[in-house]
């Protein structure tokens, strides 16, 4: 018989393994084509969307301090799904590159679903793997990331974004009424940029050139040309347009929920370049429990960000006195990004409810952004 406490920390896991149903959709899209292929966006931006008005909001708190030997489980799952995301990616453009029953609009519906489960649970365990000490994990991780052709995400993350979160300095703060379609170029080319340049000046305070072995854009490159040539060995040329298809929307869904988590939020300015230090306030926080399952509480963006260090099933969540809330979960509020009218309308008050709550003493916004926060070109 399972001891009971072991069995509680694997039901307490279990919802996160719903993620896991999003890789026999994307084969059923390919299998039966039609309108079929709609199947795998349909359920992860709406389905579960649909689920969090039901369930409504989770508003409980893990232990912070509970002991690593307590979550094999939810450890194990982010570990797993790399080899089956392997498997699901190279085996789909193996079979879809030699299937007759699909048209080119079938194709492309395949692989655009292959794109987002590759954004909203390959990019996001990604996240969730680098983050950690340990190599392995984090290897598991730079390999997630090889295969979407965005490796540089590691090093721009941990050395560039938390470091300069809500700051001129960060390429992925969206500033206050920028619209996702200005954002996103921009931060494409300056995330590369700011990655590089970090590694850069991190080898640099070493001693060593950028070109020295020791710089990761190295091993960025050999992983991403090595998942290239397995996508031309299984798929010959048409498998290389495919890789690149789904790996171009899962880099779109990454950074629209970039765009969506720290959108006009900015830390006060101290003088001679330094900011306050970062606080749950500082990016939008969504206790929306579907959706928190399907993206391993990604959405407790707060908390994350406050101690990036916590694994996600101890990651806090915050009232709306402590962290900003989003009034739906990311996949809504990514579908509402698109649409900058839409979006403005929806955050811009929210926007200004906040500088009001946690900055009252800054009474003209425009000069100070202008001042201390110019936006980059």
């Amino acid at each position: 018989m399972i001891p009971a406490d072991r069995l509680a920390r694997f039901t307490s896991a279990l919802p996160f393994f719903l993620s896991f149903l999003l890789i026999p959709l994307v084969w059923t899209g390919a299998v039966l084509g039609g309108l079929w292929v709609l199947i795998t966006p349909l359920v992860t931006w709406y389905l579960f969307s649909a689920i969090d008005l039901l369930v409504g909001l989770n508003t409980e708190n893990a232990d912070p301090q509970t002991d690593e030997d307590q979550l094999f489980w939810y450890k194990l799952l982010t570990q797993i799904w790399v080899p089956l995301h392997v498997l699901t990616l190279f085996g789909l453009i193996a079979y879809v590159s030699r299937a007759p029953h699909l048209g080119g609009w079938e194709v492309f519906g395949v692989m655009f679903g292959m794109g987002v489960m590759s954004g909203t649970v390959g990019i996001v365990y990604a996240h969730e793997l680098l983050h950690q000490r340990n190599r392995l994990e984090r290897i598991l991780g730079d390999l997630l990331l090889a295969m979407v052709l965005y490796s540089h995400f590691r090093s721009e993350h941990l050395l560039v974004h938390h470091r300069y979160v809500g700051t001129p300095r960060d390429p992925v703060t969206a500033r206050y009424n920028e619209g996702f379609h200005r954002f996103y170029p921009r931060v494409l080319r300056q995330s590369l940029v700011s990655s590089f340049t970090a590694e850069r000046d991190l080898l640099a305070r070493r001693g060593l050139p950028w070109y020295a072995r020791r710089n990761p854009f190295w091993l960025y490159l050999t992983l991403q040309a090595g998942m290239a040539l397995l996508a031309y060995l299984v798929g010959g040329a048409y498998g290389i347009l495919l890789f690149a298809v789904q790996a171009g929307v899962a880099i779109w869904q990454l950074e629209v929920v970039n765009y969506v988590e720290h959108y006009g939020l900015t830390r006060k300015h101290l003088g001679d370049g330094r900011y306050e230090h970062v606080k749950p306030h500082h990016s939008w926080n969504a206790a929306h429990k579907a959706t928190n399952w399907l993206m391993i509480n990604l959405q407790r963006h707060s908390d994350h960000h406050y101690k990036p260090d916590r694994r996600f099933p101890l990651l806090q969540t915050y009232p709306a006195d402590s962290a900003p809330q989003l009034p739906h979960g990311y996949p809504l509020m990514t579908a509402a990004a698109m649409i900058p009218p839409l979006w403005k309308r929806i955050m811009n008050p929210k926007v200004w409810a906040w500088r009001k709550q946690h900055y009252p003493e800054i009474t003209d916004w425009a000069d100070y952004n202008k001042a201390r926060h110019p936006m980059p070109r």
